[in-house]
């Protein structure tokens, strides 16, 4: 679930949604990495000034967490 929101979110703010893609790595049991595939253009809008906009979403991923026992970490990498 957390991850469908943060693939949408990220689909919104980008220029160029149709590129957005998300790749979930399982680190460990309770640890998941999510990884935010974004054009060029598109990484430092995710990112965001000072990283608020990164920030931001990992507020909101820290608020699943009440229902989900995971933790995640969340990275934005441009597409090659």
């Amino acid at each position: 679930m957390v991850e469908n929101f943060l693939l949408e979110y990220a689909k919104l703010i980008a220029d160029f949604p149709e590129k957005v893609k998300l790749e979930r790595v399982k680190l460990d049991d309770d640890f998941t990495e999510l990884v935010i595939y974004a054009d060029k253009v598109d990484t430092g809008k995710l990112i965001g000034k000072d990283g608020r906009t990164i920030n931001a979403i990992k507020t909101v991923i820290v608020g699943y967490k009440a229902k989900d026992t995971t933790s995640y970490r969340v990275t934005v990498k441009h597409l090659e």
